[in-house]
């Protein structure tokens, strides 16, 4: 697997991964990222916007420790947050992570590490065998 193609394999995860939550949290069985993504959602006392922006000026690990800074792992509307926020990361070109001091690796970890935290830890599992 060349480099190429690993990246497109964890975007694929990530989006599945992305859309199997939504679908076990609020039983949607369609998912659209961008209409998500209008829904105002907050997590850790912050508008999920404002995070994303923070990303978008490259200030990644900032607006990812915010997140997880105090994230209630119980509130359906902040995993579902957070989980947005990482499929927002893994949509970033290679570049703009690495000149960011962030990598598709550590998307990968945050979201599994979510997941995990929140119960849904086998969704990881299931999606990274289905897509394998």
């Amino acid at each position: 697997m060349n480099f190429e193609d690993e990246k497109d394999y964890i975007m694929r995860v990530i989006k599945e991964m992305v859309r199997m939550l939504f679908a076990l949290l609020f039983g949607k069985k369609q998912f659209s990222f961008e209409q998500e993504l209008s829904n105002g959602y907050e997590v850790s006392g912050q508008p999920l916007d404002k995070l994303l922006a923070m990303a978008d000026n490259g200030e990644i690990n900032e607006a990812e420790n915010i997140l997880l800074e105090n994230i209630d792992y119980n509130s359906q509307s902040e995993l579902a947050a957070a989980a947005l926020f990482y499929q927002y990361l893994s949509e970033k070109d290679e570049a703009f992570l690495l000149e960011n001091n962030y990598s598709r690796e550590e998307i990968w970890d945050g979201l599994t590490c979510l997941l995990q935290k929140t119960g849904y830890g086998d969704v990881a599992e299931v999606v990274k065998a289905d897509q394998g």
